[in-house]
């Protein structure tokens, strides 16, 4: 058996994979079988190296030295300096100071900070189909002392060009998804799309009706009603309050389109100009992420995200480089993340509703429509009631606030999610008794594995002993937490993936089969849930070892099998 050369626990220098350069690691564990180490850098990131990308301290410091002398030595047009000294100077201080200046290059080349890359969940997919992945942007994030290496400026540049393309694309894909809804033959091979007039794309008063709309939403998230409860700890050990009365404010937004009604307030003309409120909604984004990405400047290190602070501005915006931006009590990302997206998600499917009737003439919302909206208020009101569960999110944890979230929380979710409500405005679809009961039934099973499972996995993170889980079974692992293996985490794993998805079915095929586009919904989640199982199995089985693959034989069933 071959004996491993560093031991666990020894601060060695690791080559990043697929460059040249070193940076200070510390090994966590040998595989004998493998012959690789598992090491560690600085900003968290583990990998696996072996042992021809290790070398010790000491002798890489040495062969610094060494190469720094022979460049010195082998520079021909370099001058000899004179061994006479000024008898102004101080030998003393000039030696100090070259040596000062020596050891600060010596500790830059050996301690380069490497910035931790992590993205928002509901963005991953998008990011990897343009070819942004986690290990190019570790190659280039926070190197700004190798800018000349030539690969790295490549990939610096390619990115740079990917990003900006990936904030030109999103906003037109959206666009694009609402005409196909909104046109008579929404079919895919209707492409080319026909571009509207500009007068279809915007209107000053539907943008100032967006900005009442979210100046609304922000005055209920500051009223002094629900609980105030501490988010996660930041860097600098404190926590920030937030106030947790989203489910209050859903109240209370319904209490205000009640009244509008009574008024006789014409809400199908948010469906009449529906691209309108998508274009105003896409300028108010723009114009967010421009603000914060401005006063990100004068915010301290201990209020950057961890991802967002590469030094390049264009992936900088995307990202965001601020985590916790806040005007005085309002926090602006956590307000972003559900007021105005998801009860925006409700009106626009209600408003969808109404304009059914309209169109299609009927005294009463058709099944089809009135199951999309139903199903859907239920996800959004299991949402607000747990909101507090929120804060716990890598989009609240780690991310920057940037183009990405602001425009996933602001136009995505309420343009892109409300699809199946608009394209059953032109596009009816009869349901027979069969179908009806058939559906209800499938949101109810999706609803309760999905809650039932996401409330397991909370109250077990929480307190083990809790009385409501203390009962499931569970593999101890060498990081001391547990793993369970009964209730609905030992039928399958991720059952709350698999609540979803068969939620977000029941929400598509009400719609019928005549086009894809109402299908959008469902084709995404599946697509991210994918991404996620196989990122999760990944870092489960590195992080647990054994006992993960213990848990494997005891939760033989995936939800997606055969993609690992």
């Amino acid at each position: 058996m071959p004996t491993a050369r560093f031991q666990i626990g020894d601060t060695v220098m690791g080559r990043w994979p697929g460059s040249n350069l070193y940076y200070e690691v510390k090994v966590l564990s040998y595989d004998n079988k493998t012959r690789l180490y598992t090491v560690i850098y600085k900003d968290g990131t583990e990998l696996e190296l072996k042992e021809s990308d290790i070398t010790s301290l000491t002798v890489f410091k040495q062969g610094v030295t060494r190469s720094r002398s022979r460049s010195r030595s082998r520079s021909p047009g370099r001058p000899r300096r004179s061994r006479s000294r000024s008898p102004a100077r101080t030998p003393r201080r000039s030696s100090s100071r070259t040596t000062d200046v020596h050891k600060e290059k010596l500790k830059e080349a050996l301690e380069v900070r490497l910035t931790p890359v992590v993205r928002s969940l509901q963005f991953n997919v998008i990011l990897d189909c343009v070819g942004i992945h986690s290990t190019n942007l570790m190659q280039y994030v926070g190197l700004n002392n190798f800018a000349t290496n030539k690969k790295l400026k490549k990939s610096r540049i390619s990115l740079q060009q990917s990003v900006f393309f990936l904030m030109f694309l999103l906003p037109v894909a959206v666009l694009a998804l609402l005409i196909l809804c909104g046109q008579k033959d929404a079919s895919l091979q209707s492409f080319p799309l026909e571009l509207p007039a500009l007068e279809s794309l915007w209107d000053c008063q539907v943008f100032g009706i967006v900005l009442l709309w979210l100046l609304f939403q922000a005055v209920l998230s500051l009223l002094p009603v629900g609980k105030l409860v501490e988010g996660m700890p930041l860097k600098n050990g404190k926590t920030l309050k937030y106030r947790i009365n989203g489910f209050y404010a859903l109240l209370l937004t319904a209490v205000a389109v009640g009244v509008a009604m009574y008024q006789e307030v014409d809400l199908s003309y948010i469906h009449a100009h529906f691209l309108q409120f998508y274009t105003s909604a896409l300028l108010i984004v723009t114009l967010l992420s421009i603000y914060l990405f401005i006063r990100s400047r004068w915010a301290s290190e201990d209020e950057l995200a961890p991802g967002g602070n590469s030094g390049y501005i264009i992936y900088d915006f995307f990202m965001g480089r601020e985590l916790n931006p806040r005007i005085k009590n309002l926090d602006i990302k956590f307000f972003c993340e559900m007021r105005p997206g998801l009860m925006g998600w409700v009106l626009i499917n209600f408003v969808m509703l109404q304009a059914e009737m309209k169109h299609q003439n009927l005294e009463n919302p058709s099944p089809a429509m009135l199951l999309v909206n139903i199903f859907q208020l239920l996800w959004v009101v299991d949402g607000f009631w747990h909101e507090e569960k929120l804060l716990t999110m890598m989009d609240i944890v780690y991310d920057g606030f940037g183009f990405m979230l602001t425009f996933g929380d602001l136009a995505f979710v309420p343009f892109t999610f409300t699809c199946q409500a608009y394209y059953l405005v032109s596009h009816p679809n009869e349901l027979s008794a069969f179908w009806i009961i058939t559906l209800i039934i499938m949101n109810g099973v999706g609803y309760y594995i999905f809650r039932k499972a996401n409330s397991q996995k909370f109250a077990f993170r929480k307190n083990p002993s809790d009385p409501a889980v203390s009962h499931l079974k569970t593999i101890p692992t060498a990081t001391g937490e547990s793993l369970i293996v009964s209730g609905l985490w030992g039928w399958v794993r991720h059952p709350n993936y698999l609540g979803d998805i068969i939620m977000g079915l029941a929400w598509s095929l009400p719609c019928g089969f005549n086009h894809l586009i109402p299908y959008f919904y469902l084709i995404y989640l599946i697509t991210l849930l994918v991404h996620r199982n196989a990122r999760d199995e990944h870092q489960c089985r590195k992080k647990y070892g054994s006992a993960w693959d213990e848990y494997c034989k005891a939760v033989p069933f995936r939800i997606f099998p055969g993609i690992y």
